[in-house]
């Protein structure tokens, strides 16, 4: 889908990294509130139902969406080198604007992680009965690739272009395998990420309290906004162009039907048929032996002869009848 070359310097990257983490990090103690709340209540009605089913934890992720466009927004501005952007107001301004949007990506996030996870865990236990079922796993898994790519670009189309839920979610789905080499380097660069942090809770592998503590730690503090950083570094400038040129081409097109439409009225004024003069018509003599396929000229154009003798009838009955 791409075609030009939009890689972006690393040296910039982290750059922008370094340079913008202390208000990243300011973005997930903003992020942290909503998130240990919304979890904590799910958590309390797992356990307290006696469901115990990760299935309800990972409701968490539908009432939570609203505040992620927060971390994007703010995520957004660091990885294009905007260091100077207002965390807090960016955060608020972004939750009141796209709250009703983020909540049903909410919901189509916690569906496409509910068929990943369920469809996942079951084919592969069922693969060790029969190998069919691994076909099916590599299916699952597939789709769940595309799941996590889409997600790369509707969170930051949202709160970026003012544009419908259709195109938001068709142009994800678009660029989801579109764009599949900057969907390759965000995977790598969240790998990347995954790789540190699981170095730091290894370096506290001593004590289970330290390995909680520095779990819970990186999960609300480092996690969400350092992802979201790492995927818009890798995809926002390619979807920005692409969006921005494709809504340009559009326009264009759009000008160019109606300037086809305006052409295409004016020859059908001109072509349209005059009225017929009766008088004319009463007083021409036409042949009736003649091939009626033929034509003959009448009333400033060329009409077939039956066309024209048609008319001529038409003239005399309406003559008689005012008589």
């Amino acid at each position: 889908m791409a075609s030009k070359n939009s890689s972006f310097p690393l040296t910039v990257v982290f750059t922008n990294l370094f340079k913008g983490f202390p208000k990243l990090l300011l973005t997930n103690v903003l992020f942290a509130v909503p998130f240990a709340a919304f979890f904590g209540i799910f958590y309390a009605i797992n356990t307290l139902t006696g469901l115990n089913s990760n299935f309800i934890l990972i409701l968490t992720i539908i009432p939570l969406f609203p505040f992620y466009s927060g971390v994007v927004q703010v995520s957004v501005h660091i990885s294009r080198g905007r260091l100077d952007v207002n965390v807090f107001q960016n955060f608020v301004a972004a939750v009141k604007e796209n709250f009703l949007r983020f909540l049903v990506h909410g919901i189509v996030a916690y569906l496409a992680v509910f068929f990943s996870y369920w469809s996942i865990s079951l084919y592969s236990r069922l693969g060790s009965q029969n190998w069919i079922f691994f076909v099916f796993l590599a299916i699952s898994i597939i789709i769940a690739v595309f799941f996590l790519f889409m997600f790369f670009y509707i969170p930051s189309m949202t709160v970026t272009f003012d544009i419908s839920m259709k195109n938001i979610y068709k142009n994800s789905f678009l660029m989801s395998f579109g764009e599949l080499k900057h969907n390759i380097i965000a995977v790598f660069g969240l790998v990347l990420l995954f790789a540190v942090c699981t170095s730091i809770v290894i370096c506290c592998s001593a004590s289970a309290v330290a390995i909680m503590i520095a779990t819970i730690l990186l999960a609300l503090f480092v996690i969400p906004s350092v992802s979201s950083f790492i995927i818009n570094s890798a995809v926002y400038n390619r979807m920005y162009v692409m969006i921005v040129d494709n809504s340009t081409q559009s326009k264009n097109v759009d000008k160019k039907m109606r300037d086809k439409r305006s052409e295409l009225a004016e020859r059908k004024n001109k072509n349209k048929q005059t009225a017929p003069d009766y008088e004319e018509l009463k007083k021409l003599e036409i042949d009736e032996s003649a091939d009626m396929e033929e034509y003959i000229y009448f009333n400033g154009r060329m009409m077939k002869r039956k066309t024209v003798l048609k008319l001529k009838q038409e003239a005399l009955e309406n003559d008689k009848e005012k008589k």
